[in-house]
């Protein structure tokens, strides 16, 4: 007997699955999953479970075309996953629930290799040469259990410009967990946000991916991360990075494909993960960067040279507590490293909570190190109540009236931090100007813009000295649908404007609303021409990803940095939607063919 079954595509299948829950509430959700792919001949089953209550019931299959044998020791495990998603995890919360997580633009989509787009407004401004790669998670297989959005698989999104034409890809980050999963059609290791909550669960996890690593089923020492955070130029190389891992070298090809080249470990110095936010100064070409963990020293800093070659780790003996440090800053001198109230603290398992979570009793601490420190004997910190970062705008030095050193760093302060795994809608971010007089351990801060900011960028040849003009996301309040990286707009800020007026705590100057159904992410700032000393700071474009919920469809934006409504100058329609992501970079055509990527 055959049942014969119209192979969707993975996006379509989403969709379709998130279409049936909310139409069918009461009834069981049906997933269908890819198993097979072999010789371009699909075999598909149907998997009907209520998620819910990990009710599972198996469908029939093609029965004339043999299923791939898998091998016993393999049937075992995956058996064992599905008694803890049965008997062990706790009820999904949505922040966890795949049909939740991944509905609308947030579901994933397949692969696409370079394909001509058209531009549907204006025309792109011949500066514009080069590309723009955006990153984001895509997981690569319908969630087995509860799933955070930051857990999928990396994906990396690629516009290639030349001469006004563009060109588009997807394309997944081949990384070692990537390339497993594949093999095994199934997600096999655990999800570092969505699937450490409970001690139970945890543990069974935990002690499941132990055995799948003893039996040889997965070679840990490769890495477990899903590079899908952001990217960066560091010693010539194009990386894909997360925090959990080290980066994922990546080069584009002529024709505008994305090829992962491998791990890049800059010749065996980086053997544990780094952060996905390594700054870089615009003059020396040296990249900052640092890892945190959950056991001391729970953060370590260390740095690039213009070559790629690391230097010496630099451990920060002086963190008392775990933190999820995401980001940092550099002045002149300095390298800004900020401890916040999240971190992991395994009692959290114990009742039933993330193994990363907050402390309210925790008081945020900003540490300032000199940037060529060989030991953190020189850091000094200075306790910042409440103030909770994960994206820093930039930081410089300045003289006060009074002779003395200050540094000045901005970033958005993330209000109502217990909320940011959970319940990202309920959290607020104000952009904030910090402070420090260096000799007096004094702190002032100075809100700049009350409205919610958040993936604020700058000009990057202002990194690590004083600047005028930041771009950010906006979400508005009114916004009832509002989820994390759905933000309706994009406002540019004026820094001096504030230091003018000292009881002004607004400083929008310009901005663009995209619609009420149109939404975008983190914006991009590409200066006309980056070589000339004598440019305006604003003198360039804002480019973004922007999508048209209503129709389905998504764009390439390019905005106008000194129009006060950031006039949109061009619009490319892309080929295939492109999911709400995470950070991104414009690398120019001349500087693409100079690095090895």
């Amino acid at each position: 007997m055959t049942l014969s079954i119209r192979t969707p595509l993975v996006s379509h299948t989403y969709l379709s699955f998130h279409s049936q829950i909310k139409s069918k509430k009461h009834q069981p959700k049906t997933l269908i999953v890819s198993i097979s792919r072999i010789k371009k001949e699909l075999h598909e089953r149907i998997i009907t479970r209520k998620i819910r209550n990990q009710e599972e019931k198996v469908a029939t299959f093609d029965l004339r075309k043999p299923l791939p044998k898998v091998p016993i020791i393999e049937k075992i495990f995956n058996s064992l996953e599905t008694a803890i998603i049965k008997y062990l995890d706790t009820p999904l919360h949505l922040s966890v629930d795949p049909s939740h997580i991944l509905s609308d633009n947030f579901a994933p989509v397949d692969e696409l290799s370079p394909t001509e787009c058209k531009v549907v407004h204006g025309s792109i401004p011949s500066c514009l040469n080069g590309v723009y790669i955006r990153n984001g998670p895509n997981p690569q297989f319908i969630p087995n259990g509860p799933h955070h959005f930051f857990d999928g698989d990396g994906m990396v999104h690629c516009i290639k410009i030349s001469q006004g034409r563009a060109t588009f890809c997807s394309r997944y980050v081949k990384t070692n967990k990537y390339l497993i999963e594949q093999q095994v059609k199934s997600c096999i290791v655990p999800k570092v946000i969505g699937g450490m909550r409970g001690l139970s669960s945890f543990v069974a996890r935990a002690t499941l991916f132990v055995a799948r690593v003893a039996f040889g089923h997965y070679d840990i020492c490769k890495g477990i991360g899903v590079a899908n955070t952001s990217l960066a130029l560091l010693g010539g190389q194009l990386c894909a990075l997360c925090e959990s891992d080290i980066p994922y070298a990546i080069e584009i090809k002529e024709n505008g494909d994305v090829i992962t080249l491998g791990h890049h470990d800059f010749d065996g110095k980086l053997s544990m993960n780094m952060t996905a936010h390594p700054k870089i100064d615009p003059e020396t070409k040296e990249a900052f960067a640092f890892r945190y963990w959950a056991t001391r020293p729970y953060v370590t800093y260390f740095r690039f040279d213009a070559n790629g070659n690391k230097q010496p780790d630099v451990p920060i003996f002086s963190m008392n507590h775990p933190s999820l440090t995401h980001d940092l800053a550099i002045t002149q001198k300095y390298a800004i490293i900020c401890e916040i109230q999240i971190g992991t603290n395994p009692m959290n398992l114990v009742h039933g909570e993330r193994l990363v979570g907050v402390d309210p009793k925790k008081v945020p601490r900003i540490g300032v190190l000199p940037r060529y420190a060989k030991d953190d004997s020189e850091m000094k910190w200075f306790e910042v109540p409440n103030f909770n970062i994960f994206h820093a705008v930039n930081a410089w030095e300045e003289i006060d009236e009074d002779g003395g050193e200050v540094v000045v760093m901005v970033a958005p302060n993330i209000l109502f931090v217990e909320h940011f795994f959970e319940r990202a809608d309920l959290i607020h971010g104000s952009m904030e100007k910090v402070k420090i007089n260096i000799e007096t351990g004094v702190v002032s801060r100075h809100i700049i813009s009350n409205q919610n900011l958040e993936f604020p960028v700058i000009n990057p040849t202002y990194v690590a000295k004083k600047n005028k003009y930041i771009y950010a996301a906006t979400s508005e309040p009114t916004q009832v649908k509002s989820r994390m990286l759905r933000v309706s707009g994009v406002v540019k800020l004026d820094m001096t404007s504030a230091e003018n007026d000292k009881d002004r705590t607004e400083c929008v100057v310009a901005s663009r609303m995209y619609g009420n159904i149109r939404f975008g992410g983190e914006p991009f700032f590409v200066a006309r021409n980056s070589k000339d000393p004598n440019a305006e700071e604003d003198d360039g474009y804002v480019v973004s990803y922007m999508h048209n919920e209503r129709s389905g469809e998504s764009s390439f934006m390019v905005m106008d940095a000194q129009s006060p409504t950031l006039e949109v100058v061009a619009e490319v329609k892309l080929p295939q939607r492109v999911p709400y992501g995470l950070h991104g970079i414009f690398i120019k055509e001349q500087d693409l063919n100079q690095c090895d990527c």
